[in-house]
């Protein structure tokens, strides 16, 4: 059930940190370390055919003396008598016919055996399609080889087949060379026929890998310099060969992992179960995953030979008398498959604990595609349409299988079946209960009384939605309806109602993914009453007019689900905030249940109204619900309560009392955090620059970071557009961040402590939007943890570098690199010790479109060439330890995976970076000019001049007030802008970007001299942050373009659009 897998810890921080993991403790590798991502110096890999590729002739025959009660071992001996001159080298070379080598062979080990040995049905079943079949894990391995541009050969002693072609049971299609004993004349482990593959591959010994069975091949190979690897298990070999190549070569079973530690099963008995169930004589090993989904009841991918396998089991304990009935899942699944319901094809149920501890069943594994996002990004309108439809059509044949004819009578009680679930969970709320919600107490009071006149009973599935639903990979064509663990025999408009839950919930309800927020026309999905009609249509029946109570029955369902787990993570099977978060939507989901059994004539197919008054504030405030975001799907930004949904997302916050509560409370956490920690840490921090050791990190500022971190005021930047599974950030829209962003602006400290600083944020979002796998697991993951620091490098000292497409950097292809040459400055965070990663804007293609010449590379820190020639300051200023560097490319090769996107695409790459980038620099400007007035107003409350308070002073009343109005204007724009970038997309927001990038510097450089102005000298000094705050607003005036170049912008914008 979605239930508990809504509290499955997420498995993709684990895997980011093992790829970091494998970088660090390569780090002191040189070069070397890159071929842990793909980066392998070999350019082949040589095959053996039999004991590799397929079955042994020594396991064959081993299995076959037992069969035909010959002496063990007789075969084998019998390969190997005679050596170079036996009759088994001998046909393998092709010196022998068949029918000479089966006579002369048969003797050979009926003489050895002391006994009639039949040669010729032992060469029959190892020639056989049956035994001679390639085994599926090198299959894949060799698909994936292929796929990274190494070459593949098979170096075979094999033999001619009596219709005279040599035995070659393989796809020669697999292979660039295949090099057969028969038809050279040689045989392993001569030297001579493995320089001869080598010869037709064009490569060195020392590129190519071999893998075989047996030593003396191994020992041959090796001698000529080439890599080997012995094969005594073909899933054990190809995790070596992996190892050597830097890169995967198992397809991946989608939606699986490694078995938790838990929930292992013995696999030696299973393997001998399903040796036994499917008759199966020669294997490989047992490969068992875990499905991320089935956490109820455990599920497990199996492989054992050529068949691939799920079972589903019992989880492990003491369980109540008719939980997790696996009994029942069997049993209905297989009476379903003879009913025309798509279903997995069960094979058997075990009822026998001894075997893996529970009972279990079996099913095949049925490959398709499984759409966990209902909105079904990246398909076609007609597409979605298509798919919504053929789900529908799968819910008309469950609810019209004959139960007699299926012989599921008994499968459930008839009759009352709405009743029955609502008095059962009013029970399972009450049990739980911690706190009186008052949508629930009228919902248990209102349920029972409005109970549906007449009920049909047909099967219901209990959890049917789109995610549980197996899809043609081609085709809208239901293969399989998966977990049927709640099925009983109830009400099947209970199933449509649950099926519709989607509809009302927003999309970034990780609990259950929602489609409130979406157009739904545009993206040519059904909205609910289209899919209720489609439903009835089907269904031959007509509309039901109570459909509201149904829906508040399954929200209701469900909130009083989530309530028993609050109740259980309170007893401490739960973190306190996954147990924070629990209780709140267990609120949400009750207030939408209510609002479906109040509303009368409410537009329930429309977008939801609040359920609480509207207050207003002077801010601009649209009704929307809120729901936080379940725990584990993000691995860098663990705030307590997670992020809203967004339901608000068309509508325009202009303070932070209209954000939404969850927001509104981590911008209240932030600002205590402010309070607490980082104003009063500002004295120390200033003196650390100040001091011998600035070029150093500041201890204090690191501890900022660890406690930050640990209250969940980290890496909140990231837009939702570009990580809306929030699995690197905190979710939050451009707008709700911008809110978060002025109250940063406020410390010049700050943005570094929540990892929210540039140039870092600007890198890390470049990577999450334009970055490959590689380069996340490389860059974006220490970034994201703080571990390590980047810089951005495109101003020039030779040009005029607010135009792009001046620079002058060259980037050139050489070899399998690219080679770097420039001269830059004005590189903000360069001088950091940790500083790992320079991102790198250089020209490609100079005689390419002015603005396709430029491309961007990721360039390691540590890459020889690079050479730092000074520090620069800012008005002095040296912002240690990151400083402002000038530095030089001389000769700084760079692997040519470090590219970003593609040749030429950087100035579109740079463009996508800025937009938010600039955004946050004019939030934290503001940010600057709120404190700036805050000093300026506190300043001349307490100051006498000439007889009179500084605050009376008519001059000071009108800088004071002045400041107020710009400060309030440019917020105004800036949030604008930042609404647009969620609602519009960056690129429609170009003119808004443009405008406050205009105006926030020029407004800040004003408030914040008044500020000065109004301290005297005090405002030069280092006694307080503003001549700091002066000097980064005049900065940015430069900084992401000048003024210059934004006014032309906005003024070409309004010639071209405007009238």
């Amino acid at each position: 059930m979605y239930i508990q897998r809504f509290f499955q810890s997420s498995s993709l921080r684990w895997a980011w940190r093992f790829a970091f993991l494998k970088h660090i403790q390569s780090g002191y590798q040189g070069t070397c370390r890159w071929t842990h991502f793909g980066g392998s110096t070999y350019k082949a890999v040589i095959f053996d055919m039999g004991g590799v590729l397929i079955p042994s002739p020594g396991k064959v025959a081993a299995e076959w003396e037992v069969q035909n009660h010959i002496p063990s071992g007789t075969i084998l001996k019998a390969f190997i008598e005679g050596g170079e001159n036996g009759p088994w080298m001998r046909f393998m070379r092709g010196e022998i016919t068949v029918q000479n080598f089966l006579q002369e062979f048969e003797g050979l080990c009926s003489q050895m055996s002391k006994t009639s040995v039949p040669v010729d049905s032992f060469f029959s079943l190892l020639t056989s399609e049956r035994v001679a079949k390639q085994f599926p894990v090198m299959t894949e391995a060799i698909a994936q080889i292929r796929a990274k541009g190494l070459q593949t050969a098979v170096l075979s002693n094999n033999f001619y087949l009596p219709n005279g072609r040599s035995f070659f049971p393989l796809d020669r299609k697999q292979f660039d060379v295949v090099v057969e004993s028969c038809l050279e004349g040689i045989c392993k482990p001569d030297p001579g026929i493995y320089k001869l593959c080598l010869e037709r591959l064009g490569l060195q010994p020392s590129e190519s890998i071999f893998l075989d069975d047996l030593g003396a091949n191994l020992k041959a190979a090796a001698s000529l310099g080439i890599h080997t690897i012995k094969v005594d298990d073909p899933e054990t070999a190809v995790q070596e060969l992996e190892t050597l190549l830097g890169f995967t070569l198992r397809v991946n079973i989608p939606n699986t992992r490694p078995v938790r530690k838990t929930m292992e099963i013995p696999k030696d008995s299973l393997e001998k179960y399903l040796k036994d169930l499917l008759g199966i004589q020669t294997t490989g090993p047992l490969q068992v995953l875990q499905f991320d989904h089935g956490q109820s009841n455990p599920t497990y991918y199996l492989r054992l030979a050529d068949h691939q396998l799920v079972l589903r089991k019992k989880p492990p304990g003491a369980l109540l008398p008719s939980a997790h009935a696996v009994e029942r899942e069997f049993r209905i699944m297989k009476a379903l498959a003879n009913a025309d319901v798509p279903v997995p094809n069960v094979l058997d149920l075990c009822e026998d604990s001894s075997v893996i501890g529970t009972p279990f069943y079996l099913m095949e594994y049925c490959p398709g595609v499984i759409y966990k996002d209902p909105s079904l990004p990246g398909l076609e309108p007609s597409r979605r349409r298509a798919i919504y439809t053929a789900m529908n059509r799968v819910l008309c044949k469950i609810h019209s299988v004959d139960l007699q004819a299926a012989d599921l009578e008994d499968y459930g009680k008839h009759g009352d079946y709405i009743l029955r679930q609502v008095q059962t969970w009013i029970k399972q709320y009450r049990a739980s209960e911690t706190s009186t919600i008052p949508a629930m107490e009228k919902l248990i009071e209102w349920l029972p009384l409005h109970l549906p006149s007449q009920q049909r009973t047909t099967v219901v599935h209990g959890d049917f939605r789109l995610d549980n639903l197996l899809f043609h990979p081609e085709k809208p064509e239901v293969l399989g309806v998966l977990d049927w663990e709640l099925s009983t025999l109830g009400d099947p408009l209970a199933d449509v109602a649950y099926n519709c839950m989607a509809h009302y919930l927003p999309s970034s309800c990780s609990l259950l993914r929602g489609l409130n927020d979406c157009d739904l026309t545009q993206l040519g999905i059904p909205t609910a009453e289209e899919y209720f009609r489609m439903y009835c249509l089907h269904m031959g029946i007509p509309l039901i007019e109570n459909w509201n109570f149904y829906m508040a029955f399954s929200f209701f369902r469900v909130g009083a689900i989530l309530q028993g787990v609050y109740k259980r993570s309170l007893t401490g099977q739960a973190s306190s905030a996954t147990a924070e978060q629990s209780e709140k939507l267990t609120e949400f989901m009750s207030n939408l249940a209510w609002d479906f059994a109040v509303k009368e004539g409410f537009r329930v197919f429309k977008e939801m109204p609040v359920t609480k008054p509207l207050m207003r504030s002077y801010h601009t405030w649209v009704p929307a619900q809120s729901l936080l975001t379940p725990m584990g799907t993000r691995s860098y930004c663990s705030i307590p309560e997670t992020p809203p949904a967004h339901v608000s997302k068309g509508v325009l916050v202009i303070s932070p009392e209209g954000l939404s509560p969850p927001v509104r409370e981590l911008y209240h956490q932030l600002k205590c955090f402010m309070e607490q920690h980082v104003y009063p840490a500002e004295p120390e921090l200033q003196s650390h620059q100040a001091s011998v050791d600035r070029w150093r990190p500041c201890l204090l500022m690191e501890d900022l970071k660890e406690k930050a971190k640990a209250e969940g005021l980290w890496n909140l930047f990231l837009p939702l557009e570009i990580d809306p599974e929030k699995k690197y950030g905190a979710g939050l829209t451009n707008m709700e961040y911008a809110h978060l962003c002025e109250l940063m602006g406020m410390s010049l400290y700050a943005p570094e402590i929540f990892n929210c600083s540039a140039p870092d944020t600007g890198n890390m979002e470049l990577l999450v939007r334009y970055g490959t796998e590689e380069q996340k697991a490389r860059w974006l993951v220490p970034l994201l943890e703080g571990k390590a620091r980047s810089c951005f490098a495109m101003t020039e000292p030779q040009v005029a570098s607010s135009d792009a497409t001046n620079i002058e950097a060259s980037i050139r292809e050489e070899d399998c690199s690219y080679v770097i040459n420039g001269h830059k400055w004005w590189i903000t965070g360069v001088l950091d010790p940790r500083c790992q990663l320079c991102v790198f804007m250089g020209k490609t293609d100079p005689l390419a479109p002015s603005h396709q010449q430029q491309s961007i590379l990721l360039v390691p820190m540590d890459t020889p060439g690079i050479k730092i020639i000074r520090p620069l300051t800012v008005y002095g200023l040296e912002d240690a330890p990151g400083g402002h560097g000038e530095v030089r490319f001389e000769n700084v090769r760079v692997p040519k995976e470090n590219m970003v996107l593609g040749p030429g695409r950087g100035f579109e790459i740079a463009q996508g970076r800025l937009g938010p980038g600039r955004i946050h620099h004019c939030m934290r400007l503001i940010g600057f000019s709120e404190r700036a007035l805050a000093f300026m107003k506190a300043r001349v409350k307490s100051r006498v001049a000439f007889r009179k308070p500084l605050v009376e002073q008519g001059t000071v009343l009108a800088d004071i007030a002045q400041s107020r109005v710009e400060i309030e204007q440019a917020r105004l724009l800036v949030l604008k802008a930042a609404h647009l970038m969620d609602v519009a997309g960056n690129k429609a927001a170009a003119l808004d970007i443009a405008m406050i990038k205009m105006v926030a510097p020029s407004m800040a450089c004003r408030v914040i001299d008044r500020s000065i102005q109004a301290f005297g000298a005090a405002g030069l000094s280092s006694d307080y942050p503003l001549s700091h705050f002066f000097a980064w607003a005049r900065a940015l005036r430069f900084a992401d373009g000048p003024d210059e170049v934004h006014q032309a912008t906005v003024a070409k914008m309004e010639l071209k659009h405007r009238t």
